[in-house]
């Protein structure tokens, strides 16, 4: 079927409000609500609401925004209200914990300032004991200049959605300008960053999520149902960790502690989740939601609190054979298998243990690891192997000059077996194999939910020893390029899946998010693709359906 704007508007009950959210600022200096509301971090008894209430006057003083939650979207009942400030410290988002409410429910809610209504949003409060079913839709990765956000539309417009789970990159750092990642066609569909240039400052962080908030797509999906949110490298700075980040040099750009700061300033203040209590760590997002008794969605953090720096293949140890320097496959294995290299951290680590044990103890059927970076075990793609001769040499032939030097450098790489990623979890085997101790040890029923990587990802997780574990889904982009799209007439996904065990399905290159159904029975996962993100009409695909079954170390089933 075909998805405009209009439909999802409609579907969402703003069109009444189409004006609010475009032009609300109705009376002369008022204030306007330019950037949608939002949802997140729901409880059983209580959910986070958000908005931006936009001031004429770029210098506006502090003034008061009234909120409102009401069970109906006539809002003739209202459930609770109150005010709160909007100011220059804040860069005049207001964000709400509303609390006392009751299980398993829809809310609606509003803000209002001035005269000025905002758009309605809808939430929905986490159930308590048994529960039928539960839908997630998972997405990641969304660069604006990169196409239109139809994934969100599409999400906005779907009939059961109890939560969208969010994996990062929400925004990117880059900038805009014609030669920086994904931009090509963003001058064309209108899709023009601000700040133009890469952002480091609080004011450039801050301005790039009121760029992206801008998209009624994006605030379509925010009014729809409740986010829970992780960052991932981008919300900071390409391939961050602990001491730094692959898109950050301390010479040229100063000090990346402050940079960091900067960036998880403007997040909480422009995302609908909790924020850390007084002398809580900002880098502490990990926290977990139990859906009643069928599922505990429990998203841990991979980048900033102790993530070792990611190894990489053009610093690989060098050794000498027949007079030529060679790289030393040997030392590189071990160099990565070292224990002492962390992703999640020995704190972290600990909670997650204890989590999972909890969630298993109580009954809980499904237990949902809300992870940004691929899991399972991926070597790089050999395409000189997958290809014939010809075909191989038309490819290279094929690229653009400046590209095919790399090609030709990654493809002699991944001759060799070597994993696809370095920053993914197989860039830190020995902390991938502590989790999966984690999993075994409290006989989890575990989902693997990943990101990062702009493609779709069926996968089962096996262990040191061969035992199959968990379960991998991994979503695809909304926007943002991945290798499919750099290579469009090779199956970067068949290629893949073919030469590696744990993959039984990838899709490289399209776009859209997962659909993802729990039951006390059975997982259902189905991956939605939408046509196209260069025009605003676009229609949907389901490109596969899978079932795990409630069995430990079950696999999956396509459907």
């Amino acid at each position: 079927m075909s998805i405009n704007r209009r439909s999802a508007l409609a579907l969402l009950g703003l069109g009444a409000n189409a004006a609010a959210l475009n032009a609300s600022a109705a009376e002369p200096g008022g204030a306007s609500f330019q950037h949608g509301v939002a949802s997140g971090d729901p409880l059983s008894d209580r959910v986070i609401i958000w908005t931006r209430a936009t001031p004429a006057a770029p210098q506006a003083k502090d003034f008061t925004v009234a909120w409102t939650v009401a069970d109906a979207p006539d809002f003739k009942r209202v459930v609770a209200s109150g005010q709160l400030p909007a100011n220059a410290a804040r860069d005049f988002t207001v964000k709400a914990d509303v609390a006392g409410l009751k299980p398993d429910k829809d809310y609606w809610f509003r803000f209002s300032t001035g005269g000025v209504q905002s758009p309605v949003g809808r939430a929905r409060t986490l159930a308590v004991g048994p529960v039928k079913d539960v839908a997630l839709a998972v997405v990641s990765c969304s660069l604006y200049p990169a196409g239109y956000f139809n994934a969100y539309d599409a999400i906005a417009k779907l009939d059961r959605v109890d939560a969208v789970v969010h994996l990062g990159d929400y925004i990117y750092e880059y900038g805009g300008g014609p030669n920086d990642y994904g931009t090509a066609g963003a001058v064309k569909m209108g899709r023009l960053l601000e700040p133009k240039h890469e952002i480091m400052s609080l004011a450039d962080y801050r301005l790039r999520h009121a760029t992206y908030k801008s998209d009624p797509h994006l605030q379509a999906a925010h009014a729809r149902a409740p986010w829970i949110c992780v960052w991932d490298d981008h919300e900071t700075a390409n391939d961050s960790w602990l001491g730094g980040a692959e898109n950050h040099s301390s010479d040229t750009e100063g000090d990346w502690n402050t940079r960091k700061a900067n960036a998880l300033r403007a997040y909480y203040e422009w995302m609908p989740l909790r924020e850390p209590s007084a002398g809580g760590l900002a880098e502490a997002i990990n926290r977990s939601f139990r859906f009643g008794d069928v599922a505990e969605l429990v998203m841990v953090e991979t980048r900033l609190l102790a993530r070792s720096k990611q190894l990489d293949y053009a610093e690989m140890p060098m050794r000498q054979l027949d007079g030529k320097s060679v790289p030393d496959f040997t030392a590189f294995t071990a160099e990565r298998a070292d224990p002492s290299r962390q992703l999640l951290g020995d704190q972290q680590e600990r909670w997650l243990a204890e989590t999972l044990k909890a969630s298993v103890a109580d009954g809980c059927a499904w237990q949902i690891l809300g992870n940004q970076v691929v899991m399972a075990q991926v070597k790089g793609p050999d395409l000189k192997a997958a290809l014939p001769p010809a075909e191989w040499a038309a490819m290279l032939a094929g690229l653009p000059e400046a590209f095919r030097p790399r090609i030709e450098q990654m493809a002699a790489l991944f001759a060799q077996g070597v994993p696809f990623n370095l920053d993914a979890w197989d860039g830190y085997p020995a902390a991938r194999e502590r989790l999966y101790a984690m999993i075994r040890a409290a006989k989890a029923q575990t989902i693997v939910l990943a990101g990062d990587s702009h493609a779709f990802w069926v996968n089962e997780l096996h262990d040191a020893a061969g035992d199959r574990v968990a379960v991998e889904f991994g979503t695809t982009a909304v926007t943002s390029p991945g290798w499919g799209d750099f290579l469009p007439k090779q199956d970067m996904g068949k290629i893949i899946a073919n030469q590696n065990d744990e993959v039984i399905y990838s899709h490289q290159s399209a776009k859209g998010f997962t659909l993802l159904t729990l039951t006390p029975d059975e997982a259902r996962a189905e991956l939605i693709a939408v046509s196209t993100i260069t025009g605003t009409a676009y229609e949907t695909k389901s490109l596969k359906r899978y079932r795990v079954a409630k069995q430990w170390g079950a696999g999956v089933e396509e459907t």
